[in-house]
């Protein structure tokens, strides 16, 4: 007599089933199909990676359409989004390095809440990854438009609006950004270590390009600029804050390169830790440059207003140029960190059945996902190419302090599910941390607009019918 089949579990049970640490841990030693990621990036490689996704987007792309909000007082919106976003991101980060360390898996958040929240709560930060990685990608792209124009004025040239803006902005297509997560998108095929080598050559050139900003912009700094401090009032200050978050959105890309770094549970939790410290300290020196060296009425989110101080601080086209093109170069290593991130998260969930096999097929002659790299990239352009920079900016902050707060909430339950689990790193002050790291995630999602959570809830819906169409039926979790 045959024994009747397993009852298939309820929808509650399937979203409350969690992955064991064990299993996330054996995964990343076998790989898709038996086929493992190469293990070849060191500390180095892993915090030029975080660095890379994060720095120069919110000084080169943002700065811009967060001054005529905040006014001078725009220095203050970067200390809340240093204090505020800084005690989402930086204590975050302290609960990534925890986190990075115990499930070193390409997964991010997403695997972290696999193990600790269950397969529910898990689709649902693997859904913000996407909405935060290939939306932020598109975004940046879309920045890098203003600064291939300011390298073209120095020619005497001019893009036309027609081809450097989205329709929604009076063009018809983004070609500018469009191109860069095209190039992006073919150094990412050959493999991890050679697209790491090429970012490494291009954040040296964004810190040297910030840091020369520096120097030239407090050669004409002018302390009457800063007053009045707050035109805006307090409400201002707060709605660039939040706008402003989305500068430091991408620390966490390191923790997607878990299965190809040599000695992840070292290695990822410094990488984090030490990019957001030198992110941190550019950003509050760029910010009180800029506006020092120029009038906040004078700034405005339809130009490179870095470029512009320098152009008008220096008045030689040539520096302009030079300028540009390193702006250019500083963007693209954001385009390529976060566009690789997006292909490692997607590769995790197509091993856990969540999203079609597709994405997690891996190249036995690169070593990488050559086709979902192809088909994120693919994607990515069109929306870089289509849709206006402030609507994908704000998108993708709301994505990621979801994700933030549920990595710091993961600290909380794994401490307590696991406390005799292995870690090479410990969030100090206990839970002291991730509660605050939590509280100033949705203390900043509570301040963006109402059409960002319209626009985030149609994301979960949509989210939500596909993982019931697919994800339910395909997951490999038993």
């Amino acid at each position: 007599m045959t024994s009747a089949p397993p009852r298939p579990p309820s929808l509650r049970e399937q979203l409350a089933r969690r992955k064991p640490v064990e299993r996330l841990q054996a995964e990343a030693s076998t790989g898709v199909d038996g086929r493992p990621l190469r293990r070849s990036l060191g500390v180095w490689h892993l915090t030029m990676i975080s660095v890379g996704a994060t720095l120069g987007t919110g000084i080169l792309v943002v700065l811009g359409t967060a001054v005529p909000l905040a006014g001078p007082a725009v220095w203050i919106s970067f200390v809340v989004a240093g204090v505020a976003a800084l005690l989402s991101a930086l204590l975050s980060a302290l609960s990534y390095a925890e986190m990075a360390g115990a499930v070193p898996t390409s997964g991010s958040s997403y695997s972290y809440t696999y193990a600790t929240m269950g397969e529910g709560i898990a689709w649902v930060c693997g859904w913000c990854l996407v909405l935060e990685y290939a939306v932020s990608v598109a975004a940046v792209a879309v920045g890098a438009s203003e600064y291939v124009d300011e390298t073209l004025r120095v020619f005497g040239l001019h893009l036309p609006t027609a081809l450097a803006a989205p329709p929604g902005d009076g063009g018809v297509v983004n070609l500018p950004a469009a191109v860069l997560v095209l190039l992006a998108t073919v150094v990412l095929l050959p493999g991890a270590r050679e697209s790491a080598w090429v970012n490494t050559f291009m954040v040296a050139v964004k810190i040297a390009l910030l840091v020369f900003f520096v120097v030239v912009a407090f050669t004409a700094f002018q302390a009457q600029n800063f007053t009045p401090l707050a035109p805006m009032g307090a409400a201002g200050v707060t709605a660039a804050a939040s706008r402003l978050f989305f500068s430091y959105i991408g620390f966490d890309a390191a923790s997607t390169a878990g299965e190809e770094a040599k000695d992840p549970r070292r290695d990822l939790p410094r990488a984090i830790i030490g990019s957001i410290a030198l992110i941190t300290a550019l950003y509050i020196l760029v910010a009180i440059a800029a506006i020092g060296a120029r009038s906040w009425t004078s700034f405005s989110s339809d130009e490179a207003s870095l470029v512009r101080i320098v152009v008008e601080v220096t008045g030689q086209p040539v520096v302009a140029l030079v300028f540009s093109i390193g702006a250019v170069i500083a963007i693209a290593s954001v385009v390529l960190t976060v566009l690789y991130g997006q292909t490692r998260i997607l590769l995790t969930m197509a091993r856990d059945g969540l999203v079609p096999k597709l994405f997690g097929r891996v190249s036995a002659r690169t070593g990488t996902p050559v086709a979902g790299t192809l088909v994120v990239g693919i994607v990515v352009t069109v929306v870089a190419a289509l849709v206006p920079l402030g609507e994908l900016a704000d998108a993708t902050s709301i994505g990621t302090l979801v994700a933030f707060a549920l990595v710091n909430v993961s600290v909380i339950v794994l401490r307590r599910s696991r406390p005799d689990l292995e870690r090479s790193y410990r969030v100090p002050l206990f839970p002291v941390v991730p509660v605050l790291g939590t509280l100033c995630c949705v203390l900043l999602a509570v301040f963006l607009g109402a059409g960002t959570w319209i626009a985030f809830g149609v994301w979960m819906v949509v989210g939500a019918v596909l993982y019931l169409a697919y994800g339910r039926r395909h997951s490999t979790l038993h």
